[in-house]
């Protein structure tokens, strides 16, 4: 039996759209996982998750989404799911497709595995990424050969993904330190250092509406506040539990750079306004500040 795990944060109406229309293959058990936003919100997710015979998870506060899948995952071996995945209420994978990760988790008990995930249109949105250790910065695997000299580890999106129960218990799940961004890659490179592969399926594809989560409209560039504060302050949070004291030096130099690189994500236009300029001002204080409590070398 599977674990789908999908996490809510006021995301309701996205799960009846996306999940709710979903057909899923058999020994497929969805559990969904509420981060409390409201009365009015939560009383919708229950509805739904009775209309659906979805599992519903009930947390009395936001948990960020490491903590939200972690709390999901919790009931795997209640349930006796030998295979875990995970899902963003923003996305939706077909029956064949999730079969496939989840076949390949079962086969290769000590492999992280996802799909490739595209957006409405088609365009790709993943299909494997890159972090590349010299200064934190991050790309997709299309652009390995112009930055052939430059060391990386690849990394595996938690918008979608399959591995074995196993192999999560020997992780202990994510790290919820990060709360929102980066905990994908701290678990994918802890999948690495325990001997784990990470591995994407090309033939599974899920469709995501990136941004979704967060109030963003349809192919709108600008991202959160939200975004830009937890992506620029877990990069140094990384650093602190990854890397030796030279790279944590050079990455908290680097860190003005690469954030201002993180803003421009969201296009020029917006960098007009405060609240970017605020969030990566944030961003950099508590991720400095996270550096020097949590480095562990």
């Amino acid at each position: 039996m599977t674990l789908l795990v999908v996490v809510s944060y006021g995301s309701a109406a996205l799960l009846e759209q996306n999940l709710g229309a979903m057909t899923l293959p058999p020994g497929v058990e969805v559990v969904v996982v509420d981060c409390f936003t409201s009365v009015p919100e939560r009383e919708r997710l229950v509805r739904a998750a009775s209309r659906h015979g979805w599992r519903a998870v009930l947390l009395d506060d936001n948990r960020g989404f490491g903590g939200g899948v972690n709390a999901g995952a919790a009931l795997a071996s209640d349930l006796g799911s030998d295979v875990i995945a995970t899902l963003n209420p923003d996305a939706t994978i077909d029956a064949a497709s999730l079969e496939r990760l989840i076949d390949h988790a079962r086969a290769h008990p000590d492999a992280l595995v996802s799909p490739r995930i595209v957006g409405s249109l088609g365009t790709t949105w993943f299909e494997g990424a890159d972090l590349y250790l010299d200064d934190g910065s991050t790309a997709g695997v299309r652009h390995r050969a112009d930055r052939a000299s430059r060391p990386r580890r690849p990394w595996a999106t938690g918008a979608c993904f399959a591995l074995s129960s196993e192999l999560w218990r020997r992780l202990g799940g994510f790290d919820e330190r990060y709360f929102l961004y980066w905990e994908d890659i701290d678990l994918s490179h802890r999948v690495l250092d325990l001997g784990g592969r990470l591995e994407l399926l090309p033939d599974a594809t899920v469709i995501h509406e990136e941004g979704q989560t967060h109030g963003q409209q349809a192919g709108d560039r600008a991202k959160t506040p939200l975004y830009y504060r937890y992506n620029i302050r877990n990069r140094l949070l990384y650093a602190a539990l990854h890397l030796d004291k030279v790279g944590q030096r050079r990455w908290a130099m680097s860190a003005p750079r690469v954030a201002y690189g993180v803003l421009l994500q969201g296009g020029r236009r917006q960098l007009l306004h405060a609240g970017p300029w605020q969030a990566y001002v944030a961003g950099l204080w508590q991720g400095w500040g996270l550096l020097r409590r949590h480095r562990v070398h």
